[in-house]
């Protein structure tokens, strides 16, 4: 028989009726596909707070997460890693990926709606990407300051080429850049150059590394993922037929009726979580070792 103590801990650690079903989704996507499965999920959608605005994207705390839910794993199993998220730090986003890499040969990147910016590039560093007709992909141009870095960059540019050719169009152009500081030029341009070389590397140490083309495919994907000319913007959504046709090596979610099916149940639970509880930010195994962020409150089971 249980004592008081017992059962109390075994209830917490039960979580809510959210925190049930969404864990036997998870374990029945395990069960059915024979792999690890790790969720990383922000609740940018359902709660946009400026105060949890830092914390709703990729951040160096998710490290922390992430060794919580791949701690005990056996790693020869492969990893299918299910991502939502609008993205967020490089250098957070170059540090996870540089881990889920040293632990698991073998990454299937399942989107089952947005991965946008560094979820983008997290999912351009597995071997292969996972999505259905509904799931979406972004561009991984930089953003300084909640500006894109091309278009400060371009806007430079712009400024230099008018002001070259005819002097006095500086008086126009003083009201446009007095509101950057000097050295934001330098910053962007870094930025830019930092993203497009991780996800370079990305692609050339997995998802095309047995490609016989895989320059050119190299730089056809980052012309389409990394410039802000092409994209025209941060937010847009790229199809998964976008994506194959630029080059990204793309599976249809809907090829496979009992993973769709698992992936979309999972999906939906985990999306009823972050809408009715005050988790903003999930982290979980198929275990149920999970991490989570709520609004004043932070759980590691």
């Amino acid at each position: 028989m249980a004592n008081w103590n017992q059962i109390t801990k075994d209830v917490q650690g039960r979580g809510s009726t959210f925190d049930i079903i969404r864990r036997e989704a998870l374990k029945k996507l395990n069960q059915y596909t024979k792999r690890n499965v790790i969720i990383y999920y922000s609740g940018w959608l359902q709660k946009n707070f400026i105060e949890i605005q830092h914390s709703l994207g990729i951040n160096d705390f998710d490290k922390n997460g992430f060794m919580t839910a791949i701690n005990g794993l056996d790693s020869k199993k492969g990893l299918d890693l299910i991502l939502h998220t609008p993205g967020g730090e490089v250098a957070a986003t170059e540090s996870v990926i540089s881990y889920l890499l040293s632990k698991f040969e073998d990454i299937r990147v399942i989107v089952p709606q947005l991965s946008m910016s560094g979820g983008t590039m997290m999912a351009c560093a597995g071997n292969k990407i996972i999505m259905g007709k509904q799931s979406s992909l972004g561009p991984v141009d930089p953003q300084i300051g909640g500006l894109p870095a091309h278009g400060i960059v371009e806007e430079f540019r712009k400024a230099h080429e008018e002001i070259s050719k005819d002097p006095s169009k500086v008086a126009v152009w003083q009201f446009i850049l007095q509101k950057y500081n000097p050295t934001l030029v330098g910053e962007c341009q870094k930025a830019i150059d930092w993203s497009e070389t991780i996800l370079e590397n990305s692609l050339r140490n997995r998802m095309l590394k047995d490609k016989e083309n895989i320059e050119e495919l190299i730089t056809k994907i980052k012309a389409e993922l990394c410039d802000h000319a092409v994209s025209l913007s941060h937010a847009r959504h790229l199809s998964a037929e976008k994506c194959k046709e630029i080059g990204l090596e793309v599976t249809m979610l809907e090829d496979d009726q009992k993973l769709q099916d698992s992936v979309l149940t999972l999906h939906h639970a985990t999306m009823q979580t972050l809408s009715n509880t005050p988790a903003f930010k999930i982290i979980e195994n198929h275990n149920g070792q999970a991490f989570i962020q709520g609004l004043n409150i932070q759980v590691q089971k």
